[in-house]
């Protein structure tokens, strides 16, 4: 499916209908932004919700010392 859109002068750009509608694309979604050898591709990322995440993580001991842990890990 080719659509094409025009970037402002803000670099804005507008998601096209079809593309919204196929991928159930709503306002708050995220669009990560690949740079790839062949072009650019672009995905939703989808806002997780707590239903989503609830039980992925499990941790014993004290919360603020694994958050901690979790958040050097990320650094």
């Amino acid at each position: 499916m080719l659509s094409e859109t025009k970037v402002s002068k803000g670099y804005q750009t507008v998601v096209p209908s079809k593309i919204r509608k196929a991928h159930n694309i709503i306002p708050g979604d995220i669009l990560e932004w690949t740079d790839t050898n062949n072009g650019i591709l672009v995905h939703p990322r989808k806002k997780r919700t707590l239903k989503d995440i609830t039980g992925l993580v499990r941790s014993e001991g004290d919360a603020v010392e694994s958050k901690k842990k979790v958040q050097k890990g990320l650094k």
